[in-house]
């Protein structure tokens, strides 16, 4: 499946966007802190892709998109909604289906509001807390250090990106996290400690878009005991989903795994 790389022209600085070569529904994928849109090549490379007009771009200070204009306005996650609802904007699609991974399900979750055309919206590695809740919703863990850390060595580099993807390990997650402005990463951290943007927690509860939330069994950083017990509006399926031998991000390690459901997901929105 071949996949095309442009780039849009946003108020918060250039966007790099990868598409697949599908023609159906657009399923926007958004990336985690310090990643991009090429962690989701397992999907935008297979049969998904090829069925789907899959859109991956790459948040601003991230990956082949330049660093923010004003950093204090798009680093943080209604920074990044913000944006992400522009780029669709910028490529003529008025409905969408969204997939968020880690961040990228914050950043799904803050749209909702910002982009009345999704269809629908899974979340993986993202615990949809109030301001009160972050203790509940994620685990203690050197990662969440590192998570809001502004500048990384490369050894801070290579374990971020080996503890967020997990297997298989390649040196383009490395880059991915060393080519990142740490400025994302504290100025994102510090907006949503001191509880900057809505309170998902009530987004989830209120909102009518299906929502589906898949994550790994192993999950290392979110609790999933928190996320089964969080009352949702309207969830896919009526519960939560888990994938066995899986971590943070199920996409990536377990593709085999995740990909029917991601696929059973997009094709019930779509029937809708």
């Amino acid at each position: 499946m071949t996949v095309s790389q442009k780039t849009v022209e946003t108020s918060h600085g250039e966007i790099a966007v990868r598409e697949s070569g599908g023609t159906g529904t657009p399923v926007l994928m958004i990336h985690g802190n310090s990643s991009c849109g090429l962690v989701f090549r397992n999907q935008m490379n297979g049969a998904l892709g090829g069925r789907y007009r899959m859109i991956a771009p790459d948040l601003p200070g991230h990956g082949a998109s330049s660093d923010a204009v004003d950093a204090d306005r798009s680093y943080s996650m209604e920074g990044y909604a913000d944006a992400m609802v522009e780029v669709l904007r910028r490529l003529e699609i008025d409905k969408a289906i969204v997939f968020g991974w880690s961040l990228g399900g914050h950043i799904g979750l803050e749209m909702i509001d910002r982009f009345p055309g999704m269809l629908g919206l899974m979340i993986t590695g993202t615990p949809p807390v109030s301001p009160s809740q972050v203790g509940e919703g994620f685990k203690p863990s050197p990662h969440m250090g590192l998570a809001g850390k502004e500048v990384f060595s490369e050894a801070d580099a290579e374990a971020y990106a080996r503890s967020t993807c997990g297997e298989p390990y390649d040196a383009e997650l490395h880059a991915m996290v060393a080519r990142t402005d740490g400025r994302a990463r504290r100025l994102m951290f510090e907006k949503f400690a001191a509880g900057s943007g809505k309170d998902q927690s009530v987004i989830v509860a209120t909102a009518t878009v299906p929502l589906a939330v898949v994550n790994g069994i192993e999950e290392p950083f979110v609790d999933l005991g928190f996320v089964s017990r969080v009352r949702y509006a309207n969830l896919w399926e009526g519960k939560t989903h888990g994938i066995e031998k899986s971590g943070h991000a199920p996409f990536w390690d377990a593709p085999q795994k995740f990909d029917p459901i991601f696929a059973r997901f997009l094709e019930s929105v779509d029937r809708a």
